[in-house]
């Protein structure tokens, strides 16, 4: 393999490795011993997971995670300066995307090295694409404020974005408040605007549900401790 920073995307649910992850990139995996990574313990599951066969412990593991300071970001890629290609795992979904990965790959590109993103699901953009919402003009603003004016504030704004240019809002939560957020979404914005609950997604119990906030404020629902992903728009 040539010497390259690889971004591997992981899985986002128990589903089998197989359904989510191309054989390919099996193959690239196989082929890689220096992983960056946002946690050992879930990358070393996954790598098993894809190929029971792979000798963990003769792989050499760096964490980057929101902790790592930025002077400690360039030395993750000397392998590559040495001849050896380095793959980039993140917690779960594709690497970079909402993910401190993205701190590697700008360094990667400063330095001239070849980026190769492979193919893998991403929570983002499959919600997106099962919400029926415009999927030309959309924002990932990740998550909304925990105080509680600049949280309405934050609302507010992403409501008039939606009204001014008719852009998709996509957000998250910490799970254990889904649902705390649905009912705060149903009393805070205008009833008429739609919104997605997109929930563990790939996984076995996915579900993709887009409804005005009215009917979310009367629907019975529990999302809490699932991975959710929540998207809004007119």
């Amino acid at each position: 393999m040539r010497p390259a920073l690889y971004l591997i995307p992981s899985t986002m649910s128990d589903a089998p490795v197989s359904d989510v992850i191309p054989d390919g990139n099996i193959t690239i995996i196989r082929g890689i011993r220096h992983f960056v990574v946002e946690n050992v313990r879930t990358v070393r599951r996954f790598l098993k997971r894809c190929d029971r066969n792979i000798d963990i412990d003769t792989l050499s593991f760096t964490v980057l995670d929101e902790h790592t300071r930025p002077e400690e970001i360039p030395a993750m890629l000397s392998p590559i300066a040495e001849g050896h290609p380095v793959g980039v795992i993140s917690e779960a979904g594709c690497p970079a995307i909402a993910d401190p990965g993205a701190d590697l790959v700008a360094i990667a590109q400063t330095k001239g090295y070849e980026t190769i993103p492979l193919v893998g699901p991403s929570s983002i953009i499959l919600s997106l694409m099962g919400s029926g919402f415009n999927g030309q003009s959309f924002a990932f603003v990740g998550y909304l404020p925990h105080e509680s004016k600049a949280r309405t504030a934050r609302l507010r704004e992403l409501e008039q974005r939606i009204r001014r240019e008719g852009q998709t809002q996509i957000f998250i939560e910490t799970p254990y408040r889904n649902n705390r957020l649905i009912a705060e979404l149903a009393s805070t914005l205008p009833p008429g605007l739609k919104l997605c609950v997109a929930s563990d997604i790939t996984g076995p119990q996915q579900s993709i549900v887009t409804l005005p906030l009215s009917k979310w404020a009367k629907r019975k629902y529990d999302y809490d401790k699932i991975p959710t992903i929540f998207l809004l728009n007119s």
